[in-house]
């Protein structure tokens, strides 16, 4: 099917174009000419890649009452993702090619986006023993991360920079000394003394972002750096790249615009707890800082759905975690872009040609000949976050009840239409 996108502001970052034009989908790649069997008109909307998410949680196998991978790719396909990026932490845990094969089949049979995978970095992401990388790699894991877990010993981790290098695979890192996070559930500081809660001190994260720059550097291995929440991980970062250490990072919405001063405004909602946890304001703007200068190449969900049961409990025994996938643009176009703290261009790359060099994908542009991946934003359009309303099972968002513009109003994947919503 030829399907024509006329008259949206076409904002596509990997090529340095932003303006007015049509995009042709003919079959399952950008076009060039021909008749449309389809016309949209986007006048007055944003036509951009199609959103890449290097961080979901799809639960899938295991803790399916949580989420799944239908449910998951639904959400995304909502929210304008056309590509995710699953992380390993299920029962069992995906650190094998047969687990790797398993779930790239289930996306491709019951996914409406495309679906990839991590692979874990280690063997039932104990930290014990390096998992089979290469066996994965040749299954078609496309990065490897322990996710959830910290790699804490230094010589895996090593060992896994150097075999994933063999592949040219990413090794995402959480990075957490579990030693001086302790048992902390928010982050250390004023606000944790003012109501009494457990505190993880910043140290946790950047002491470990130090290490495995270090190693990234000595093994000449691709080091991607999840969810960082510091201002001095993000100077680290910058100063890695510039001696040419291998490195990428992310960052998520939620510690773009949410300070640990959310668990007092927002009385212990649980929906704060998160990992690593909120920070301080001086974080805040040092992490937009980063997706400005392009320090931090990606804006990730970290989607992480959790049963009611999970959070509806004492603050000290929820689950760390926030649904992102169908909040991501609402709060990334109203709370950044519109109020200028991120220019429209920076704000896209973040959130597609960035993370597609991350995981080194032919996507993340329009250009002819590419994948038809491709969302369609309207900019004007005004919506509540209603979490019953969500294609995913997950309902754990602070963002319940935020005012938003900006939606995703078309999303075709592969040249499928999996996402409708223009009025």
């Amino acid at each position: 099917m030829k399907l024509l996108i006329r008259g949206g502001r076409v904002v596509d970052p990997g090529r340095a174009v932003d303006r007015v034009m049509d995009v042709l989908i003919d079959g399952d790649r950008i076009g060039l000419n021909g008749t449309p069997d389809r016309v949209v008109d986007a006048g007055g909307m944003l036509v951009v890649p199609g959103l890449i998410d290097l961080h979901t949680h799809l639960r899938e196998p295991g803790f399916e009452y949580k989420e799944d991978i239908a449910s998951g790719t639904r959400a995304a396909a909502r929210g304008g993702y056309t590509t995710i990026l699953a992380m390993a932490n299920t029962q069992p845990v995906i650190d094998n090619r047969a687990a790797v094969e398993w779930v790239l089949n289930a996306g491709k049979a019951r996914g409406v986006v495309r679906l990839l995978t991590v692979g874990a970095v280690s063997k039932g992401q104990k930290g014990e023993e390096l998992a089979e990388l290469g066996d994965m790699i040749e299954g078609g894991a496309a990065a490897f991360s322990d996710d959830g877990n910290p790699v804490s010993s230094g010589e895996l981790m090593r060992c896994a920079l150097l075999y994933a290098r063999m592949g040219d695979k990413p090794v995402i890192a959480h990075c957490e000394d579990r030693s001086l996070a302790g048992e902390g559930l928010m982050n250390l500081g004023y606000w944790s003394t003012i109501l009494g809660l457990r505190g993880m001190p910043w140290v946790a994260e950047t002491a470990m972002v130090a290490r495995d720059l270090m190693l990234a550097e000595l093994t000449g291995g691709r080091l991607h750096l999840a969810h960082l929440s510091c201002a001095r991980s993000v100077e680290m970062v910058k100063e890695a790249k510039a001696r040419g250490v291998r490195v990428t990072a992310e960052v998520t919405p939620h510690h773009l615009l949410l300070t640990d001063e959310a668990v007092n405004t927002y009385r212990f909602d649980t929906d704060t707890r998160v990992n690593p946890p909120l920070r301080g304001e001086a974080d805040v703007e040092a992490l937009l800082q980063g997706v400005r200068d392009g320090t931090i190449d990606a804006i990730a969900t970290d989607h992480a759905p959790h049963h009611l049961d999970d959070k509806e409990v004492e603050y000290a025994y929820a689950l760390p975690g926030i649904v992102g996938l169908e909040t991501t643009v609402g709060l990334v176009m109203s709370r950044l872009v519109d109020t200028g703290r991120l220019a429209l261009g920076t704000a896209i790359r973040a959130l597609t040609a960035g993370p597609a060099q991350v995981l080194g994908l032919d996507r993340g542009t329009l250009a002819p000949g590419s994948p038809a991946d491709v969302t369609v934003i309207d900019p004007a359009r005004e919506w509540t976050c209603d979490p019953s309303r969500f294609a995913s099972k997950g309902r754990n968002t602070p963002f319940k009840g935020w005012q938003l513009r900006g939606q995703a109003v078309l999303t075709v994947a592969g040249g499928e239409v999996v996402h409708e919503g223009i009025a």
